[in-house]
């Protein structure tokens, strides 16, 4: 019986590996199939890649000089060397896109020769087999420098202009490049590349007439030197100025600037309502009188203006694609602050800047706390160079403006007494500490704004409003000085404090901080091409000559 047993034992265990070698068998033929129905799509896909490979190296080694070879070869060892825009002998719709897009570099301020167009257009033409791969190649390599261009911008803000401290993003063109073509939307992935802050888009608008105005050689009315003229008087050169207005007209479209053309002399209410329009336009005071500053603006040519806006597009490159929901740009050369509120302009005010041997920087911050009431401790250069002169010249300034003297920073100790110091026989240095004390007389008003910053800047009030009549409103030490601080401070605490409650707090006389909730982002920026709340496009002078260092270094 148990022999019977032990032989059915055995018989079971040879069925269990008959039935094992079967599946082996089965699963050796199952692989054959596949890598039989496989073979020509890999027999394809292996040599075109090979060839890709060794046309790049050839590509590679017959261009060294030109720029960007080391993020083409990474592009395409990423890729496993397949080819993106030439395929089945022909280009693909995702080349027709790039090439597009490639097209509207001119629109974006930028140079399509830059980026090879013409080259690209006339490799399409003649066919990609003359010279193989060529056309992919400098298709992907004119989009990584677009791309690079228009997300960081063409310039290296830090080499063209020392005065620019925002940092720019991290972006690295090929990783960009390699998720774009492999997702859905290639086109959207593109267009996302511009900056989204509204005013961009009309400089791009305005830049596109001006342009159009080089490209057919238009040539404004010039306007001779003269003495002031002001409003309704004579003069021989208002005829001028009129048809100068009427050309104006036909690039703006700005109803003030629609005149008649005539040959009179007579400098009318409708000119000069006309001129204001003109003036408050390019940053100037709208008071009528056609003075030198007036004439230099209305003397600007379309070329000139075409470089003003290319560049100021390309520092709007330069910043952050996300500045926030809330968020306050100030313009340095503008005299602007606007306060933004999901990309709509909901307050703006006159603001005061650093004279031109004290330039405010261009900088990034958060706002963190308000002070009321500030004390103001002056900063030694200033004690120095502009306060110890007026109190050599008056003993009594120190006394009457509220500035006390210490000995160091400890400001809980006593005070000196300014009367006691021989302020005449300080010749070298400035060995004491001055704070003048809050009230009507303090240079900061009521209000302070803080954001941490290496250059020792904040906003602030002031109390000499009249410099906010100004065309030209470089009065401070670097510091932002504001018109209207009060209902920024309703902005800055907007859902916490009102208006109301912060005036009440500064009618108390008391020095109080006010922390904010959250901390809003500032970007202190140079634009001279800029745009205001009711989307109407304004021109400043170029009051540091940023725009003239910038463009003495590009071919624009």
């Amino acid at each position: 019986m148990c022999s019977f047993y032990a032989k059915l034992e055995r018989l079971k265990g040879c069925g269990e590996r008959i039935v094992s070698r079967l599946e082996r068998w089965i699963g050796l033929y199952v692989s054959v199939v596949l890598l039989l129905i496989m073979m020509p799509a890999v027999s394809v896909a292996m040599p075109e890649a090979e060839a890709l490979r060794k046309q790049l190296e050839k590509y590679l080694a017959a261009t060294p000089q030109e720029s960007g070879l080391s993020a083409l070869q990474r592009f395409y060892s990423d890729r496993d060397y397949q080819p993106v825009w030439l395929q089945s002998g022909s280009t693909s719709v995702l080349h027709d896109i790039a090439l597009e897009f490639i097209e509207n570099a001119e629109a974006e301020g930028l140079d399509s020769h830059d980026y090879q167009l013409q080259n690209l257009r006339q490799l399409r033409l003649d066919g990609y087999s003359v010279v193989p791969y060529e056309l992919e190649f400098r298709t992907t390599r004119a989009l990584l420098m677009l791309a690079e261009d228009l997300r960081l911008g063409q310039l290296s803000a830090e080499d063209v202009d020392p005065d620019w401290h925002i940092p720019q993003p991290l972006f690295d063109p090929v990783i960009f490049l390699l998720e774009a073509v492999a997702s859905d939307h290639f086109q959207q992935s593109l267009y996302d590349l511009l900056p989204k802050i509204p005013s961009y888009q009309l400089l791009k608008q305005a830049l596109a007439k001006y342009r159009d105005l080089v490209a057919r050689q238009v040539t404004w009315t010039r306007i001779p030197a003269f003495f002031d003229i002001r409003p309704n008087t004579s003069h021989a050169v208002i005829p001028l100025v009129r048809a100068r207005i009427a050309e104006a007209f036909h690039t703006h479209e700005i109803v003030e600037y629609n005149l008649p053309l005539t040959q009179s002399k007579n400098y009318d209410d409708d000119l000069v309502n006309a001129i204001k329009t003109f003036q408050a336009q390019h940053g100037l005071i709208a008071d009528g009188i056609i003075g030198r500053n007036t004439r230099r603006v209305l003397n600007m040519t379309p070329t000139e203006k075409v470089q003003q806006l290319r560049l100021n597009m390309e520092r709007l490159r330069w910043l952050p694609r996300n500045l926030g929901e809330r968020y306050l740009l100030v313009n340095i050369a503008g005299f602007q602050l606007a306060a933004v509120k999901h990309n709509q302009q909901v307050l703006n005010t006159r603001i005061i800047v650093g004279q031109y041997y004290r330039s405010t920087p261009s900088f990034s911050s958060n706002i963190s706390h308000l002070v009321l009431n500030p004390y103001w401790n002056i900063p030694a250069s200033i004690a120095r160079k502009d306060l110890l002169p007026k109190q050599q010249k008056d003993p009594t300034f120190f006394s009457t403006q509220g500035i006390k003297v210490f000995q160091g920073y400890d400001y809980n100790e006593a005070s000196i007494d300014p009367d006691t110091i021989d302020w005449l026989a300080i010749k070298n240095g400035f060995p004491y500490v001055l704070r003048q004390e809050p009230g009507v007389k303090n240079a900061l008003g009521t209000i302070k704004f803080i954001l941490p910053n290496p250059f020792s800047i904040y906003l602030h009030d002031t109390p000499t409003k009249s410099l906010f009549n100004k065309d030209i409103r470089t009065f401070s030490s670097g510091c932002i000085r504001l018109e209207n601080p009060v209902a920024l401070a309703g902005f800055v605490m907007e859902g916490h404090s009102t208006q109301t409650e912060l005036t009440a707090l500064i009618n108390t006389g008391k020095t109080v901080t006010v922390n904010l909730p959250e901390p809003l982002p500032t970007y202190v920026v140079y634009l001279t091409t800029w745009v205001d709340n009711q989307r109407k496009i304004h021109y400043s002078p170029d009051i540091y000559g940023r725009d003239k260092r910038v463009l003495s270094l590009v071919p624009w």
